[in-house]
């Protein structure tokens, strides 16, 4: 009996250690599992019980082959194909543990990871599994708005002031309004009935509405008004429907208050009455590579939109305590062609401030904000990023976000500000470009290009990351303010053309005879002249030169004649005069000659060629006498 209470009491304390190792481990030692824990997993788990973590595989897809790929649609797919294989084929071994463990668990596929709630045992079962790369946090963020910026409603003003600011009713009179492309937008949710928005969203065809395709919702508690998993488009704040105002609203009346209303437009709730988690954003990006039905099946990579406006922010003072953790997804898909449009962020005029998932990476287009004289909004965001090393510039473009009037729920408008406001300027600016071009779609680096090429270039004085604002890009405004006209004319440049012809005034001459060329340039562009004009031409050997066109230049044997600018569609014409110095029975052949501009390449010409001939032999006869 003594030796069994001893051996039950050497049980207790083995028990009781494992149970303390589970919590805890010697001060300033982490045991081997926790190394791979975010910090904020462990804190929640000990002080609350049950924690949020994401359980991000090691094994991850290999998206590089979709660089070789044209069309967005086959970019679209192979993503699409390359992560659901390796999530299908490494996450059942994990699943299997969670189900014997009992916990609630949602399985993503746009990285390899698996959402989680359970206790520490669950954390530390999960974070020792060689198969696991990492914990992650899943924090309730909070949205950030500029208060101090928040306006009260305003009359319409028919096409709003930063519509007009940015030039889109002038790609609208070219007959481009942004049909054909297709907008996506991740938010607190849509007011899809709204008079400015119906008519624009791809589930309305005018009498019905399906929202398959069209619609997902990534709350899947709680809610607000709209409550979990709402089946059609729906809106708990108001944030969702202002921003997809501006990238189509229009109500055919006076409240055109969008960049691109003939788009259409489909969306994704990621927030619950303005708190999001990364794992919620994770999930609509999700949904944006293949659409699903309403019942979250039969995905389909055909139905993903052209461009993703992303007005959220996930800051480290919030949670985010990795700033990576969205990286992944982020850069997936790009892979699939979709542009992803991130706002900046709302955190003042201080230099590196753009410091949120996901407006810090590469990856994203990230946007900044102005007023209505060009100015940058005092809350806008400015790089260089340096919360994860990179220091790299932004934001990339900038756009109005200063008292920007849109859309409310209820069919109402309001006016905020916000880099919130700017992000859907750039999304309703790519579905103007897809829809101008559509041979685009699927190239997200040139159209982030034409965007920057473009943009009305802003400086400041503020330097940044060793950036003087006087520099393009800056670390204030990137490459400046968006100009949907410009880009739109950059799409259909005419090219100038500039054709050369030569004729000589004889096809034959004898020596000491003068020769005369005539070189004739013709231009050919719609409306613009072609600047700094040159014609070269080179004296043909067995000639010497006698005059030529004033005013001309000569070194060597070369003349040039030069022109400030020729007018579109005009023509100009010189002549070089030379006499003939060469034996007969030779050639006299001009070949060396052209003309370039500023606009146009050197052009020539063929050879002119011209025969020498003898002087004539003439007899005389004289008529024979007879006597």
């Amino acid at each position: 009996m003594r030796k069994l209470l001893v051996v039950l009491a050497v049980l207790l304390v083995v028990f009781m250690a494992s149970i303390w190792l589970v919590g805890t481990a010697p001060a300033g030692i982490a045991a081997d599992w926790e190394t791979k824990v975010d910090p904020w997993v462990m804190t929640t788990a000990r002080s609350e019980g049950q924690t949020e973590f994401l359980v991000y595989l090691d094994a991850q897809a290999d998206l590089s082959g979709a660089d070789t790929l044209t069309s967005k649609l086959e970019k679209g797919t192979y993503v699409y194909e390359r992560l659901t294989e390796i999530a299908a084929r490494t996450q059942p071994a994990v699943t299997t543990q969670l189900d014997a463990l009992g916990v609630t668990y949602r399985p993503y596929w746009v990285v390899n990871a698996i959402w989680v709630r359970a206790d520490l045992s669950v954390v530390q079962a999960m974070a020792s599994r060689a198969d696991v790369a990492h914990i992650y946090a899943n924090p309730t963020v909070k949205m950030e708005f500029p208060a101090a910026e928040l306006l009260a409603t305003q009359s319409p003003d028919t096409i709003e002031w930063n519509i007009l600011k940015v030039q889109a009713p002038d790609v609208w009179a070219a007959g481009v309004t942004g049909q054909g492309a297709v907008i996506g937008g991740q938010d607190t949710g849509y007011d899809w009935t709204h008079p400015a928005l119906q008519d624009q969203y791809r589930g309305w065809n005018g009498v019905t509405a399906d929202h398959n395709y069209q619609w997902h919702d990534a709350i899947h508690s709680g809610g607000g008004v709209c409550g979990p998993n709402s089946s059609e488009p729906c809106d708990d704040h108001s944030h969702g429907t202002h921003t997809m105002g501006t990238m189509v609203g229009d109500d055919g009346g006076s409240n055109q208050i969008g960049m691109a209303p003939g788009a259409r437009w489909i969306g994704c709730r990621n927030m619950d009455q303005g708190n999001g988690t990364p794992t919620t954003y994770m999930e609509c990006y999700q949904w944006f590579i293949a659409p699903t039905d309403l019942n979250n099946q039969n995905p389909d990579p055909a139905m993903a939109p052209d461009v993703i406006n992303n007005s959220w922010g996930c800051p480290v003072s919030e949670g985010c305590t990795d700033p990576n953790i969205l990286l992944s997804t982020v850069q997936a898909v790009r892979a699939a062609g979709i542009v992803t449009v991130h706002s900046a962020g709302n955190s003042g005029s201080g230099c590196s401030s753009v410091d949120t998932p996901s407006a810090i990476y590469d990856e994203s287009f990230s946007v900044g904000s102005t007023t209505s004289t060009d100015a940058i909004s005092s809350f806008s965001s400015r790089g260089p990023v340096t919360v994860d090393g990179s220091n790299r510039l932004k934001p990339d473009i900038s756009a109005p976000g200063s008292s920007v009037r849109s859309s409310v729920p209820g069919g109402g408008y309001s006016v905020f500000s916000g880099t919130s406001m700017a992000g859907p300027h750039v999304a309703g600016l790519v579905g103007l470009i897809v829809s101008a071009e559509p041979s685009l779609a699927g190239n997200v680096a040139a159209i982030e290009t034409l965007i920057q090429d473009t943009a009305v270039q802003l400086t400041s004085t503020q330097e940044c990351g060793g950036i003087p604002g006087s520099q393009i890009p800056n670390n204030t405004f990137g490459y400046g303010r968006i100009n949907a006209l410009a880009a739109y004319n950059a799409l259909f440049e005419v090219p100038h053309t500039i054709g050369m012809e030569k004729t000589a005034s004889a096809t034959s001459v004898m020596v000491g005879d003068v020769l005369t060329y005539t070189l004739a340039v013709s231009h050919s562009h719609p409306t613009d002249p072609t600047y700094n004009v040159v014609i070269t031409d080179v004296i043909p050997a067995g000639t010497t030169l006698v005059t030529a066109t004033l005013p001309f230049t000569q070194v060597g044997d070369e003349i040039r004649w030069d022109l400030n600018e020729l007018a579109a569609n005009d023509t100009w014409a010189v002549q070089l005069v030379v006499q003939v110095t060469g034996e007969a029975g030779a050639q006299v052949i001009n070949s060396d000659y052209g003309v370039r501009s500023d606009e146009v390449a050197f052009v020539g010409g063929p050879p002119v060629s011209t025969d020498v001939i003898a002087e004539p032999t003439y007899e005389i006869f004289l008529p024979f006498l007879h006597q």
